[in-house]
């Protein structure tokens, strides 16, 4: 038996939370009320303050390695280091990841000072090779995350279609030593022709949950089957963000995520795209979602957004997204990277929590990749995450049936989401 939640407390809560809003939207960072796609409504409490950027060297030689390609990042809080994923697809070296220090405060970001160099494990403990090499192992790192549980590192590969690789998560020891790669479920895999995951466009971005028990894995751009890549006339297809359980790797939930269009309409010659770069969880239930584009002759734009992994229907036994077919989830604007004053916007892949400042606020950390390209630049960019603190504006809640642990977090009032009905929904078969 469900009850109706007493509207007049609801409302008496909300606008007590009221100031929370109004200090909040007194960040230096500017937040659009419209997103590339049309109107897209502010997350409400949560803003930005920029701190500062760095950039490395073009090329900068580390160890006999080169660096660049930086497409992931992550912090040990522990360790007090960050991991830096290269997406080297072995051609400039053994595909790899980099240790980091990077000093950051209030005030300043500082230059980041890479530390130590580790390069990634096949089962065999031998390292990738490269397609140039004749390898048909190559991998395409693309997001990192420390998993301070088990004291691992899990990472994305998008796989290639040419060589008929598919996406995959894998996790390994901090030296770089391969302990299991986790399932990719069938929708997911690479398939011949105009049919499931588009070749570079599928595992960019993974995100684990705070109690450590699920890991979120984005999509960067539609399936084949559930639509076109964004343009800039639409969004297109929805990207899917899955749920796995994070020690066995089996799924839990699928969402579908409303891409933008492309926003800048390109001056010359190219291929323009927009797609999920990365993502992050602000809580257990609220996930950042970076969309990152390029358009030739007009350049890179990027948005960052925040939706509850709640809404919106479970698409995993959805085979094809359709309109009328699925919900997709709700995304609120957090911040327009092209009017926060950057001195450049680049092809930003990677974002992470930092340290916390002595003011108790989190830090929130991107860095670009480069591409191995002198017209490019890699690129960190510091901000300190503002979020509403009253308790008043909280409400304890207990967790949707499909979340499988015992958990009861706080969900913020001031931003109130429909509560719909659950229905069982099949899982799709394995193979």
């Amino acid at each position: 038996m469900s009850r109706r939640p007493n509207v007049f407390r609801r409302y008496l809560i909300a606008a007590l939370a009221l100031p929370a809003l109004v200090l909040a939207g007194c960040a230096d960072v500017p937040r659009a009320g419209e997103g590339a796609g049309g109107a897209v409504a502010p997350a409400p409490g949560i803003s930005l303050r920029l701190i500062g950027e760095a950039r490395l060297p073009h090329r900068m030689a580390y160890a006999g390695s080169v660096v660049g390609g930086l497409s992931g990042i992550d912090y040990d809080e522990a360790r007090g280091q960050f991991y830096l994923l290269s997406d080297d697809r072995s051609e400039h070296g053994p595909a790899r990841f980099y240790t980091a220090k990077i000093a950051l405060d209030a005030r300043t970001l500082g230059t980041p000072e890479i530390v130590a160099v580790t390069t990634l494990k096949k089962p065999d403990g031998s390292t990738y090779g490269s397609r140039a090499a004749g390898s048909n192992d190559v991998p395409d790192p693309e997001s990192i995350r420390y998993r301070a549980e088990t004291d691992t590192l899990l990472w994305s590969s998008e796989g290639d279609k040419a060589l008929g690789l598919d996406p995959v998560v894998r996790e390994m020891r901090l030296d770089g030593t391969l302990i299991r790669e986790l399932p990719t479920l069938p929708m997911l895999r690479m398939q011949p022709g105009e049919h499931g995951a588009r070749d570079n466009l599928s595992f960019e971005g993974l995100a684990l949950t705070p109690d450590g028990k699920g890991l979120w894995v984005s999509m960067e751009a539609p399936r084949y089957e559930d639509g076109p890549v964004p343009s800039v006339d639409g969004g297109g297809g929805a990207a899917r963000i899955t749920l796995m359980h994070a020690a066995s790797g089996n799924p839990i939930r699928q969402i579908a995520y409303p891409l933008d269009a492309i926003p800048k309409r390109p001056t010359a010659p190219g291929v323009a795209d927009n797609g999920i770069s990365e993502i992050l969880m602000l809580d257990q239930f609220r996930l950042f979602v970076l969309e990152r584009s390029y358009s030739p002759g007009a350049g890179n734009s990027l948005r960052l957004y925040l939706i509850d992994v709640r809404d919106g229907s479970d698409v995993l036994a959805v085979d094809a997204l359709r309109e009328g077919n699925y919900t997709p989830v709700e995304k609120r604007l957090v911040v327009d990277f092209d009017r926060i004053g950057l001195s450049r916007l680049d092809n930003t892949e990677g974002m992470t929590f930092g340290p916390r400042l002595a003011n108790g606020n989190r830090t929130l950390l991107f860095v670009s990749d480069d591409n191995f390209r002198a017209s490019q630049i890699t690129q960190f960019v510091a901000f300190e995450l503002i979020e509403p603190k009253p308790a008043v504006s909280y409400v304890i809640e207990p967790p949707p049936l499909w979340w499988p642990y015992p958990y009861f977090g706080y969900r913020p009032w001031i931003w109130p989401r429909p509560i719909h009905p659950p229905r069982p929904m099949p899982r799709p078969k394995a193979d």
